[in-house]
């Protein structure tokens, strides 16, 4: 039966030539405002410095930002189904008007997909105020969905 190799609990920077340990610490994953703590491996200095992330040291902080970016989606996912119902349009009127086409508001809607940042500020700034949908373009008011 073959043994596997030993596996050093130290190593050298390959910039610095610092001595790095190997260790978990607490790192803080953020994403638009929101934060999630995780146990990050990885290989760290004595004194502070740069520590050394690899392979699956990556996954940690990778894992917590896909957590935070899916609450995100489902939070804005929610924001985008109350603006355009109060401003009293279907999901493909939303989307031949304001732009994306007629499946755009369901993949918003779901979380599949999230909007792009003018998208957020028109629905934002006709959120406040609707009567601003009267002056879009006749041409985009008057589209058929589909």
């Amino acid at each position: 039966m073959a043994s596997r190799p030993k596996t050093s609990s130290t190593r050298l920077h390959p910039e610095t030539g610092e001595a790095l340990r190997r260790g978990v610490r607490p790192f803080t994953v953020t994403y638009r405002g929101r934060s999630k703590s995780v146990r990050q491996p990885g290989w760290y200095p004595e004194g502070g410095g740069d520590a050394l992330f690899e392979g699956r040291d990556l996954e940690v902080a990778e894992v917590a930002l896909e957590e935070l970016k899916s609450l995100d989606r489902k939070a804005m996912a929610k924001q985008v189904k109350t603006a355009r119902q109060r401003l009293k349009l279907s999901q493909r009127r939303a989307g031949m008007i304001l732009g994306g086409g007629p499946r755009a508001f369901q993949k918003y809607e779901s979380g599949e997909v999230a909007p792009s940042e003018p998208m957020r500020i028109l629905l934002w700034l006709l959120e406040r105020d609707p009567g601003l949908l009267d002056v879009l373009p006749e041409r985009l008011k008057d589209r058929e969905p589909g």
